[in-house]
């Protein structure tokens, strides 16, 4: 591929200004601003462009280029924002009634349950206006709701709002996700609140093809699947996840097996290979007979797209194998990265937020590095026997895969798993054994007894699959966790590995000296840029308070990345402030915290009685009542009183046993108790931070 001569490259010189345009209309996304001025300029460049084609001076030959590429970056800027757009809504700040329709069942949490509804109009106290949006609502778990269902229609009370970060430091962006996503809001329904209009059976497509994955599983838990091997067999041929418990999903991820759980080119590849043996006569009829086979299997592959819900992973596969098809058809070259490009190009033409997608990202990233390393890497070793060849094939594959994926990996999830050319190699023949029996399986439907058999071997398959899961899991170093990249590192992690390969490839002595010292200048740079964020998230003495609903705690941090994490004596919702604030302790290389309940004292840290000593600073946390009957001559001086849910007190009555340098009111308050010590704070005098308004908060000492 001769790298200098982008035109022959059409689909990529259109993709790379229209991601850019996407990124920037995203980043800038502004609901008060009109697109009305974007789209002028679109038009404007439109004009430019064609006055351009048609222009004879050949000195002016670029100008037609660079406009192309302005409306290609205009026009991905104007995608995106439109979709944005049409999911942002104005709502109340009041409670108000809104009649809404379920469309999927709702999902059991801990103390709700998660009801995903369109909203079709809101009643206040003058008018009916309509809505149309998508919401996540959550609907307090009683006996009525438990029987709601995909399709009810609902007349509720609540107050819904535009979705909203918790202000904790590098917490995902979560408002953010659920705009990309088409949700307009959340809110909480409390019992007693709502009332079921009617009942009736949605009929779009994706509840047609949720109610076809439905009964799918009530086949295959008729035929013994349980557990663990029937969430993977369900994630593995119809793309549900729901059954997935926390345990697997961590095994396949520190085993570097994520990938087989989530439907992509792997499992598309399989099942063209398998749909292209099984229609293989047309093909003696000469390219008509071609063509149909062709249009047969591509509408069986759209078929199991759609069954599957359109992923954005399965269209990129189900794309590309499409216009494989036309070329071979039509006699043209096979894959390329103008084939990949095309695909990403129309994809993000028809949903521009698709870009945001992890799954989208890693997926073309994946095939990317497959075409551009994967040959690079075989020819390094030569092999002559026929198993070494398909040992070192996978082995290369996995190598080349990983390359590119491995930055974006560990940009988002802060880990990197050590051992997966291992499991690949045992994975890969695995999942196709289960894909292609499971295909005979389901096949065999009217023949209960020989289906009996199959199931049984699916099943034994899966168990094998999940055993060498947990085996590679719990091998020494399975996996690197706690590993932090800034953005701009992965950026230049990138630029490094296209350079390389360029100058790997030119064999023109200048370019590949030039490419060459270019690349290794990458490096440096890469390397000075770590040293310098690395130096300046280093850890520095404070307390942090978090923002986490039903989680108070106290985190006391050292200089030498120690710390200390002290919650109240009756806690339970450790795990969710682990997912909350995760990202921030690898971003400042912490180590894992010493978590304490009760009393505890040691050289840094000491706690007493829900009294916390760190440094020079003093925090009280007031959970209960057991300073009511308290009496002192003189206040204890403290930094911060930290008040949460079941603090009765009044603050006139704890400022005779303390004096706060602050009061911090914690998100577990109801907002009423809230609002009502915030007010006693004003009259008293004391400065305070309200952390559901304000976020965490970081008190350096």
């Amino acid at each position: 591929m001769d790298y200098y001569y982008l035109h022959k490259y059409p689909f990529l010189r259109l993709i790379i200004p229209w991601i850019a345009g996407v990124f920037c209309g995203d980043y800038f996304f502004d609901a008060q601003t009109e697109a009305s001025g974007y789209i002028v300029l679109f038009l404007f460049l439109l004009l430019l462009t064609f006055g351009f084609y048609f222009q004879q001076r050949y000195s002016l030959r670029w100008c037609f280029g660079a406009s192309f590429l302005g409306l290609c970056f205009v026009g991905g800027w104007i995608g995106v924002t439109t979709q944005l757009e049409k999911t942002v809504y104005q709502f109340p700040k009041t409670e108000d009634a809104y009649r809404i329709v379920l469309t999927d069942n709702p999902e059991a949490k801990e103390k709700t349950f998660l009801c995903r509804a369109t909203l079709i109009e809101r009643h206040d106290s003058t008018a009916t206006v309509a809505v149309a949006r998508q919401a996540i609502l959550y609907l307090a778990k009683d006996s009525l709701s438990a029987r709601l269902k995909s399709g009810d229609e609902l007349l509720v009370a609540a107050r819904i709002s535009p979705p909203a970060n918790q202000g904790n430091f590098d917490e995902f962006d979560y408002a953010r996700y659920l705009l990309r996503k088409g949700i307009s809001g959340t809110g909480y329904i409390v019992s007693g609140k709502w009332e079921l209009l009617s009942s009736k059976e949605l009929t779009t497509f994706r509840s047609i093809a949720d109610s076809h994955r439905e009964k799918v599983l009530a086949l295959y838990r008729d035929l013994g699947f349980e557990t663990d091997e029937l969430a993977v067999l369900s994630a593995l041929t119809i793309g549900d996840k729901a059954e997935l418990s926390d345990s697997i999903v961590e095994s396949y991820s520190v085993s570097g097996a994520s990938h087989i759980l989530a439907l992509s080119g792997l499992h598309i590849g399989l099942l063209y290979a398998l749909l292209f043996f099984v229609i293989r006569f047309p093909g003696r009829w000469g390219k008509a007979g071609l063509a149909l086979r062709s249009v047969v299997i591509l509408l069986l592959l759209w078929c199991f797209a759609f069954f599957t819900g359109f992923s954005p992973s399965v269209i990129r596969s189900v794309s590309m194998v499409t216009l494989l098809a036309v070329a071979s058809v039509i006699g043209r070259k096979n894959l390329s990265i103008n084939t990949l490009a095309a695909t990403a190009f129309l994809m993000l033409l028809c949903n521009p937020v698709w870009l945001f997608d992890v799954g989208f990202q890693l997926s073309f990233l994946a095939v990317a590095a497959i075409l551009y390393f994967q040959p690079v890497i075989y020819n390094l070793v030569k092999v002559k026997r026929r198993v070494s060849k398909y040992v070192w094939g996978i082995m290369s594959i996995s190598i080349a895969a990983q390359l590119g994926t491995a930055p974006l990996v560990i940009l988002y999830f802060s880990r990197f798993s050590t051992h997966f050319l291992l499991t690949n190699l045992v994975v890969i023949p695995l999942v196709s054994l289960i894909l292609y029996t499971s295909v005979a399986m389901l096949l065999l439907t009217p023949f209960p007894f020989i289906q009996s058999g199959v199931a049984w071997v699916v099943n034994l398959f899966l168990t094998v699959l999940n055993s060498f899961i947990r085996w590679v899991e719990h091998l020494p170093y399975a996996s690197m966790d706690g590993i932090w990249l800034h953005k701009s590192e992965v950026c230049l992690i990138y630029l490094a590995f296209i350079l390389l390969y360029i100058s790997w490839n030119n064999r023109r002595k200048i370019v590949y000296a030039r490419s060459l010292l270019i690349s290794l200048s990458c490096l440096l740079l890469l390397s000075t840029v770590h040293v310098w964020l690395y130096s300046a998230d280093r850890p520095q003495q404070s307390l942090v308070f978090y923002n986490v609903r039903g989680c108070p705690a106290v985190h006391g941090i050292a200089a030498d990345g120690h710390s200390w994490l002290a919650y109240s004596d009756n806690e339970t919702g450790q795990e969710r402030l682990h997912r909350t604030a995760s990202n921030y302790w690898n971003h400042h290389h912490l180590y894992p915290p010493t978590e304490l309940k009760g009393d505890y004292k040691d050289a840094s840290f000491q706690a007493t009685n829900q009294l916390f000593f760190f440094g020079d600073s003093r925090v009280c946390m007031v959970t209960d009542d057991r300073w009511k009957a308290q009496r002192a001559t003189s206040p204890l001086r403290i930094n911060y009183l930290y008040l949460c849910k079941g603090c009765n007190e009044s603050l006139k009555e704890l400022t005779k046993l303390f004096t706060p340098t602050y009061v911090l009111l914690d998100t577990s308050l109801s907002e009423y108790r809230r609002k009502s010590l915030a007010a006693e704070c004003r009259q008293l005098g004391l400065l305070f931070i309200s952390l559901p308004e304000e976020g965490s908060v970081r008190f350096l000492l």
